[in-house]
């Protein structure tokens, strides 16, 4: 016997129904932030970045292929990973077959990545993704854009990210167990691991310049995690006792 709540079907559409509103509430609110996403003001990229990318180097004007707008996905794959991060890799798995839409709608889209390419396109085969992922190992994009962080950075404790300075240095003693295990998902510790962030940034190609337009870092990348969205619709929600996903290729083992 269950210990949920049980009632009717006419109790369940009455309290369905009060929900529905507060549902639709929601969305409008939603509809609301997005317009107000696009009137932000856009701000002139004038610094010259350089990508590596299947085609070769690339220009941050080059991402656009030919579009006028360019969403990146700053996807936690550092130079000394073993395998990008698990919970990026479980964004990826949904954002990989919304790419020909976005592609087809004049979004350009790309996944940006401070690991040197070879490490990313043999993990890109490995996952059996399509989308475009440049490495930005000998640029400061991912820096300037606040999804990596400087060793000055990190031994002050001082890290920019998600608009607030924060320290993201462990606790001494047992409480530096979780961090450790979770840089060791990556083939790291947990500094090398967590010197990377995820976020996304969407860009604007106009008359030759490039704009920044809008970047969301942390939770604000959870609307993007379509498992995430499955998950918060189920009878159990997201039920979560810690970090229980993997990459799609490990639950088997």
């Amino acid at each position: 016997m269950t210990d949920h709540r049980v009632g009717t079907r006419e109790e369940w559409l009455a309290e369905r129904l009060e929900l529905l509103a507060e549902e639709k509430e929601l969305t409008h609110k939603g509809d609301e932030l997005a317009r107000r996403r696009q009137e932000l003001p856009w701000v002139r990229i004038d610094k010259e970045y350089r990508f590596e990318t299947d085609d070769g180097s690339a220009s941050l004007a080059d991402l656009f292929r030919g579009r006028s707008q360019l969403i990146v996905y700053h996807f936690m794959f550092g130079p000394d990973y073993d395998a990008g991060c698990r919970s990026c890799s479980a964004i990826a798995d949904g954002f990989n077959g919304s790419v020909v839409h976005l592609e087809n709608h004049d979004v350009s889209f790309f996944a940006v990545s401070r690991a040197p390419l070879p490490k990313l396109q043999a993990y890109k085969q490995r996952m059996g993704w399509t989308f475009p992922w440049a490495s930005s190992f000998q640029s400061d994009f991912n820096f300037d854009f606040h999804t990596s962080h400087t060793e000055e950075e990190w031994r002050a404790g001082e890290v920019n990210y998600n608009y607030r300075t924060i320290d993201l240095r462990p606790p001494e003693g047992d409480g530096r167990t979780w961090f450790e295990e979770l840089g060791a998902t990556v083939g790291t510790d947990w500094e090398t691991y967590r010197r990377e962030g995820p976020g996304m940034s969407a860009f604007v190609l106009e008359d030759g310049v490039v704009y920044h337009t809008y970047s969301t870092y942390e939770r604000g990348v959870d609307a993007l995690w379509g498992m995430y969205q499955w998950l918060d619709r189920a009878p159990l929600g997201r039920n979560e006792p810690g970090f229980w996903w993997r990459r799609h290729d490990e639950y088997s083992q």
